[in-house]
């Protein structure tokens, strides 16, 4: 006897130690966005305490994290009451999970004759909608399951979120849930945009998403591009349909977003089938998934089965492997940029994340390696989402034995020794040597490739600096033949060709120019802005900062890079170089032409097949069309040629149509034009 009550007393011990290690780590990720541990090694922690409570019922205590659902909702919006609470899914991790899930259904059930509907597992923010008389009134987070934030009017900015039903039939009042997320594309486009702006990045996905919903001003989550999948109907005060595919059916004719990947199948077996199809192609999608949600078809079951905890046993969520990991972070390096930023990133013991071997990511910068309190030594967690560059998202606290030591950005350039300046209000520091060589060859790289000179890639870059025939931009346009052909594995052929896109580009209009010369907090958009304004780059060089900072769309911070930019001596004597090869600077402004393709815009990015850049772009001139050097809203269409860059990801992001090469020569076919 007093045997079982040394084993009741000791597993009362460990689940209370279980459960201030949730507690402690639900604190960190929903309160503190600054999470410890990864999902993977959570759900450990969870799926032990639930082993307990399942064996020792008597041990469940209330405010235990098995008995609630999520965060607690904030009062800083209204609380919502749910009808009916917002319930968490029990994981399965593999196949035998399931089975074991599907045999405890059967045995409550008395039948195993299950159909079952499979849905991707939306890794966003779930969220329920209510209608009344077929209109939108009202929308809440999940909250802790009981009450959640009312954020009605930042949901209404969701334009896939219906304000309206389409058709009849449906109850007088009835409530929806979903999950609000945010595309990949839209994730890597407001990232590119908090980092031209010098702010913070978003962790990943969901963390962007759930930021997004709960801004106090809603015309900040309308502009963050968020979509919505429904895939369940929570409560109705009315008929419904009784199996769970035809409700998802019923929604979607209603109107709502609902996932086109669902599945239903009738055994197990054809379930494990599409998981792991959906395991290898799951970043094929612009959204997040992180596993399948499997539901038992027939919702008369559904009652019938009940719930365990706060989860409901009729569906379950069956996860990939995680894509995130830990390692440890043996130093932190840095790579010096084009605009001579000292980027930090972490050189890792390796370690696999999403089936493939991590060995570096990247830290942002000194600030935010700062703000997570990142050390050297320290054991990390490392994250990866589908072709993204893998990112530590923080330290693992826990585990630190006093070895570890914080990061200080080096005082002098670690390529050129030169000295480091962070301007005032900025979050990046700067290598002050307008020559350091990882400097120049990124510049040169990057001037090469946005004035489209094709054949001057990374490798001949870092071939011609060792040689010494360019030591900036200027020098590309003192290339002869002779000293190309010189080079080993450069023929007279390519030579040649490489010549040819040189002088090519010399007529690149003002816009460009501006773009390649490497101006700090100057891209493509604000490069054509200037352009477009000053006319020629003479008038720019010389305007004042009030009058640079006057231009629509341009900010004091911008102003000041471009002032003082002009009035380096040694940038000048480049543009001299420049000017003295014949390179074009002047913003020329096509003659409008009229045509049928008059009041739209083309965006071209990466390299089309068919024909240059340039010839595309006066194709779409010819019948009308604007062609942009940059994606802005006003954009009707952007045309990816092979290895696009961040104009396709910003292009999805806006929502914009994205043509490829074969749909951008049917189009201009169609129009009369022989290409």
């Amino acid at each position: 006897m007093s045997c079982g009550i040394e084993h009741v007393q000791e597993a009362q011990v460990r689940a209370e130690e279980l459960r201030s290690q949730v507690n402690y780590h639900d604190y960190l990720y929903y309160v503190k966005n600054a999470p410890e541990v990864s999902d993977a090694e959570y759900d450990e922690l969870m799926r032990r305490l639930r082993a307990i409570e399942e064996h020792y019922p008597e041990l469940i205590t209330a405010d235990s994290p098995t008995q609630r659902v999520g965060e607690r909702a904030s009062e800083a919006f209204g609380v919502v009451e749910h009808r009916e609470p917002m319930l968490s899914l029990a994981n399965a991790f593999k196949f035998g999970d399931l089975q074991a899930w599907q045999q405890r259904a059967a045995r409550l059930a008395g039948t195993d004759r299950f159909r079952y509907v499979c849905e991707p597992k939306i890794d966003g923010l779930a969220m329920a909608l209510m209608y009344e008389n077929g209109r939108y009134v009202q929308g809440a987070t999940r909250g802790d399951g009981l009450r959640g934030e009312n954020i009605t009017e930042n949901l209404r900015t969701i334009r896939s979120i219906p304000m309206q039903l389409r058709g009849s039939g449906f109850p007088e009042r009835f409530e929806v849930r979903g999950e609000v997320y945010m595309p990949k594309a839209a994730f890597e486009a407001l990232n590119l945009e908090q980092s031209e702006r010098g702010e913070p990045l978003f962790a990943n996905p969901r963390n962007a998403a759930a930021g997004s919903v709960r801004q106090r001003d809603p015309a900040i989550t309308a502009a963050r591009k968020l979509d919505v999948w429904v895939y369940q109907v929570g409560w109705a005060d009315g008929e419904v349909p009784q199996t769970h595919w035809e409700t998802l059916q019923w929604l979607s004719a209603l109107g709502f977003r609902v996932n086109p990947e669902i599945a239903r199948f009738d055994d197990l077996e054809d379930v494990q089938r599409f998981y792991r199809q959906w395991e290898e192609r799951r970043h094929s999608l612009d959204y997040e998934i992180d596993g399948m949600v499997v539901k038992i078809d027939d919702k008369s079951h559904w009652d019938e089965l009940g719930y365990v905890g706060r989860e409901p046993r009729w569906a379950i969520a069956y996860k990939f492997p995680p894509v995130q990991a830990t390692t440890t972070l043996k130093k932190i390096a840095i790579n010096v940029g084009r605009t001579g930023s000292l980027n930090p990133f972490a050189v890792l013991e390796p370690v696999q994340v999403g089936g493939v071997i991590v060995k570096q990511a990247t830290l942002h910068n000194e600030e935010d390696i700062r703000r997570k309190d990142i050390r050297e030594g320290d054991t990390v967690i490392v994250q990866r989402a589908g072709d993204v560059i893998p990112q530590v998202v923080g330290p693992v606290v826990s585990r630190r034995r006093g070895k570890e030591r914080r990061y200080r950005l080096p005082k002098r350039c670690p390529v050129c020794g030169s000295e480091v300046v962070r301007p005032e209000g900025e979050a990046m520091a700067y290598c002050s040597n307008i020559s350091c060589p990882a400097q120049m060859f990124r510049w040169i790289g990057h001037f090469a490739g946005v004035m489209e000179i094709e054949g001057l890639g990374e490798q001949w870059v870092a071939n011609l600096l060792e040689k010494g025939l360019i030591k900036d931009p200027g020098d590309i346009y003192r290339l002869t033949k002779d000293q190309l052909v010189a080079l080993e594995r450069m023929g007279e052929k390519s030579a040649g060709k490489l010549l040819a896109n040189v002088e090519a580009s010399k007529g690149r209009n003002l816009g460009t120019l501006l773009f390649a010369l490497g101006i700090r907090h100057v891209g493509g958009e604000v490069a054509n802005l200037l352009a477009n304004h000053f006319g020629t780059l003479d008038a720019l060089a010389t305007a004042e900062q009030e009058e640079i900072g006057q231009v629509e769309g341009i900010g004091p911070k911008i102003a000041e890079s471009v002032h003082a930019y002009f009035r380096d001596a040694g940038k000048a004597a480049i543009i001299e170089k420049l000017r003295a090869a014949g390179v074009n600077m002047e913003q020329r402004r096509a003659k409008r032409v009229e045509g049928p393709l008059t009041g739209q815009t083309f965006v071209f990015t990466g390299t089309l097949a068919s024909m240059p850049r340039s010839k595309a772009e006066a194709v779409v001139r010819g019948l009308g069309a604007d062609a942009a050097d940059s994606v802005t809203r006003k954009v009707t269409y952007v045309v990816a040629g092979a290895d696009p860059g961040s104009k396709l990801a910003k292009a999805e992001g806006y929502g914009i149509a994205v043509l490829d090469e074969d749909g951008f020569l049917a189009m201009v076919r169609e129009h009369g034009v022989d290409v």
